[in-house]
Formats: C-alpha cells, structure tokens, sequence
C-alpha cells in the first residue's frame, strides 16, 4: 500500500490568510490527509509559512521588527488559526528554517556544479528615491502582453505569465507610487531552464488524464511560449544568504564571483518549494521515532511514496515548471534521487462577490474573522461543497447561510437529532435488541454501499464538490429511510420492528460521522462522542 505525502502551497508570511487561500490549497489538503488516515494508509501532510522576500521586509519595518521576530510572530498566529480550522498538519513549518538553508544552499551548490546555474549581469529598476533596489514584485506597470495596468514585475496576476520589471511598460515602485526609477546594472545567478524544456515537456504530457486539464494547459502554455531562464538571486536582506554556499566548480572549471553576489539572497521562489522537503526534515528533528525524512523524498526508500500537492492555478506554473527544474537538475547523475510530484492538483479562483480576494486589499472573509462568527465546520463545509475546481466560484453571505443551513442542519442535523432522540425516549437511549430485518432495510444496505463506493472513489480521485455532494446524498437516505420506515408509528404495534429501525437509523449516524470526519471534523467528533465510538480521521 503507497504512503502518501501530500503538500499545499505555502501561505506567506505577511498576513492572515483569506477563504481563497483555504479553498485554493491548504483545507482541500487537509480533507484529502483525513480521508487517507482513515483508510489507513500512512499519510503525511506537510506546510509551512512562505517566509522570505520584499513584503516581509517591508510589513516588519512599518511595525518596528526585524523580519525574524516579524515571521516567527505571525507564525504562531497562522499555526494557531489553521488549527482552529482543523487543519491536520503532521508539521506546520517555517521558510526560514536551518533545515531549508541547508537544503536551499545544498541544491544551488549542486546545480552549479552540475552546469544549471549561470552567472548574468542583468538590469533591475533602481528607486533614486528610496535608494535600493526595487524586487520584482514591488514594480508594478502594464503587462506586455495582456495590458493590464497593475501587473507586477515577477508575474501578471492577470493572464499569469511570468514577468522581469523591465518588460513592464510604464512602471512605477509598489510602495511609494514614484516613477523616480532607473534601470541598473546587477549581478545574478540564473537556472537554465531552457535545458530542460524537453524534459519538463514529455514528463508534464506523461500527466495528462491524470493531472486537472487546468494544470496540464497552464504548464503546456508555458512551454508553448517558450521558457525562459530564470534569475534565483536577489539584492535583499532577508533570505538565505548566497555567499554561505560552499561553491565547487562547474563544468567549465569556473566558480561564482563571489564579490559580485556579496550581499544577495536566493530568490523567494527558489527555496519556498525546497521548503516542502525542508518541513519534513524538520518534522523528522521534531519526531525522531518516525523513521527519518529522507524515505519520503528520496528513491529507494520513496518509490512506494505517492506524492500529491494541492495548489491555486497561479502557483501551478512556478509547481510544473520552476521546481521540477530545479529537482531535475539535482538528479542529474544521482543515485538517490529526489522525488517529483505524482498528482498535482490545482484550483481555480474563490471570489468575493465576484472580485477577487485580497489580503492587501482587506477584500473578503479572513480566517480569524471566519472563527469570530461562527464554527470551523460551516466554512469548511461551504467550501468544499464549493470549491473552485472547472471554474471560479463565488462567495456570497446569501449562499452561504442558505447552503449550511440546509445541509449540515436540515439534512444531516435534522437526522442525527430524530433518530437519537426517538432512541432516548423510546428505548432509554440504548441500541435495541429485537426484530428482524426486512425488504427496507435490504434496499437501504444496496443503496448505502453504493453511495460509499461512489464517495471513496470520487474522494481517491480528488473531486471535492462531487465527493460533498455524494455525501450529502449519503445523509439523505438516512433521512429517506426513516421517514419510510417510521418508528414512531411501529412502535405502537410493533416494538420489534421499532428497534430495528432504531438499530439501522444508529448505525447510520455512526456511518455518516466516520465518513464525514475529513469535512466536518468537530461535528463529526461530537456526534461520534454521543454514540461512544470514534472517527479517527
């Protein structure tokens, strides 16, 4: 039986995260962990906060911390609201991490020496004003392409290509809005991912029919328009320090120019996603008895590992095409090497009232706020009966009370509550003895053993709203069935046919709250606790 290791998309470090960030990653991950504990295969889901980059920098200045202090705050503040939704986390890791330097410094190294890396002169923009170097993301201007007038200088959040500050046309700095800026001269290292075009190509066409036609198009479309090369250093402070790598030579003989990346950090794209390895290694540290880090990412030991990561569509690009690189690279010529994804799956857009979500913008619900009004279970529930997978979704207030209402409490509350307090009342809230079972509760088994079947698979397979939906269904065969049967109206002639139904009915109740854990978690747990059994999931 394959273990499963399963990552979502980090969530960066500046700021509490909104319902498209769960609804894009990290609780279908968590639905997905829960369904594979309980079918008992060995699961480990790993996550960690995006900790290095501009915004970091600047979100610690203007509240007067250094960015170490900065991040380890508000990780606590992430890793406590993600467990107050019931995100399972086998680890929730930090970017920053001793673990992920190494790992980070380890794989450049190796990448050098390998050929991969190429050391460029390449012109950044420069802000006279603020006298630094403006990142990538903190230029903003008009796409080339699409003309959109807000495109940031590392990627166009509209038709999400890729972009350098200096294709932007019009651009202007993020943080102050001058136009005072040049274009200079800097020193960077780049992968050359163009080498890799081929491969990349035949391994993401090996993927189709098995990976969402979102993420196979978003990479192909990619490859189509021709893949760059990319810078993966970058003039900050706050990162993993370039000149701290142990750097050999590469196949030319020549090592990096070591004055000339004096002071550089690797790009935040670089080592956030070597930060999924990094978090198992530092959940390896954290668990010593668990076996060690590297059977889950490293052939020999990981070939019964199916690796599955879970992401929005504008990480996809940087999850088929940058990472992939970079382990490819890696492998070249090793014995050991580390594993690729298997299953990618990614999602489209949660929006607001029809606009997007956004945590600059304070635009929609966030997680804290989410808390502060009503229980974990209702949103994680409208969410995944919800989730953006063929298309965008939106979130409304309307749909929302209407939709919970109608699920969790007419649907399912409503039967738990019937059958549980006939059970009390009628049978001194035990599980009767008594009776035999008839045609309806033969067609009730039929019916039920098809519903889960049609739930595991669509569950194995990673459909989240039709896995609800069958689950839904699953509860209203609950309440069909006591309806049909009645035993309020048995009970006054028949005793024996009474309990048989409140034998079925209790049955079920156990049923829908094992397999409703994954989604609703806490009332999964209270329903099981009422009846004395457990859900583990």
């Amino acid at each position: 039986m394959s273990r499963i290791l399963i990552t979502s998309a980090l969530p960066y470090i500046n700021g509490i995260k909104h319902l498209g960030t769960l609804a894009g990653s990290m609780l279908p991950a968590d639905v997905y962990a829960r369904f594979q504990r309980a079918r008992g295969r060995e699961t480990l889901y790993i996550c960690a906060t995006d900790e290095h980059g501009t915004p970091t920098e600047l979100a610690a200045t203007a509240v007067g911390l250094d960015s170490a202090t900065f991040c380890s705050l508000d990780h606590e503040v992430q890793a406590r609201l993600g467990a107050a939704f019931g995100l399972s986390w086998d680890h929730f890791g930090r970017s920053s991490s001793p673990q992920n330097r190494a790992l980070t410094q380890q794989f450049a190294q190796q990448l050098w020496e390998a050929g991969f890396l190429e050391e460029r002169v390449t012109q950044q923009v420069y802000s006279r004003a603020a006298k630094r170097f403006l990142p990538d993301r903190y230029v903003i201007g008009t796409c080339p392409h699409c003309g959109y007038e807000a495109a940031r200088g590392d990627q166009c959040e509209n038709c999400t290509r890729v972009l350098d500050p200096a294709d932007l046309k019009n651009p202007r700095s993020a943080v102050s809005g001058s136009t005072d800026i040049e274009i200079r001269d800097s020193k960077h290292l780049f992968l050359r991912q163009r080498l890799f075009a081929e491969r990349l190509r035949g391994w993401i066409e090996s993927k189709k029919g098995d990976w969402p036609l979102l993420v196979t198009s978003i990479a192909l479309k990619w490859l189509d328009e021709g893949l760059q090369d990319r810078g993966i250093t970058r003039d900050l402070e706050w990162g993993v320090p370039v000149n701290a790598v142990d750097w050999g030579a590469n196949p030319q003989g020549a090592r990096p120019d070591v004055e000339g990346l004096a002071g550089k950090v690797f790009y935040v794209w670089f080592d956030a996603p070597i930060e999924y390895i990094g978090a198992t290694w530092e959940w390896a540290d954290a668990n010593p008895g668990e076996g060690g880090w590297e059977r889950w990412w490293r052939a020999p030991e990981a070939d019964d590992v199916t690796y599955v990561q879970f992401m929005g569509k504008d990480n996809v690009p940087f999850h088929t095409v940058g990472f992939p690189t970079t382990l490819m690279g890696v492998n070249e010529g090793a014995n050991s090497p580390w594993k690729l994804v298997d299953q990618l799956k990614g999602f489209n857009w949660l929006d607001y009232y029809g606009g997007k979500f956004s945590t600059s913008q304070k635009r929609g619900v966030f997680m804290d706020h989410a808390l502060e009004l009503l229980p974990a279970d209702y949103w994680r529930w409208w969410i995944i009966t919800n989730a953006p997978e063929g298309s965008d979704a939106t979130f409304t207030w309307e749909q929302f009370q209407t939709q919970v209402n109608a699920d969790l409490a007419d649907v399912l509350g409503n039967f738990v509550n019937r059958i549980c307090k006939f059970a009390e009342t009628r049978f001194e809230g035990r599980v009767p003895e008594g009776g035999t079972p008839g045609d309806l509760e033969r067609r009730l088994e039929v019916d039920v053993a098809a519903k889960l079947t049609e739930l595991t698979t669509l569950m194995e397979a990673r459909e989240f709203r039709k896995s609800a939906t069958a689950l839904r269904q699953l509860w209203v065969l609950g309440n069909q069935y006591l309806t049909e049967a009645a035993p309020w109206t048995a009970l006054k002639t028949d005793r024996d046919r009474a309990a048989v139904v409140v034998r079925y009915g209790l049955d079920l109740v156990a049923l829908f709250a094992r397999v409703s854990a994954p989604m609703i978690p806490n009332a999964a747990a209270a329903i099981s606790e009422a009846l004395g059994v457990t859900t583990d999931a």
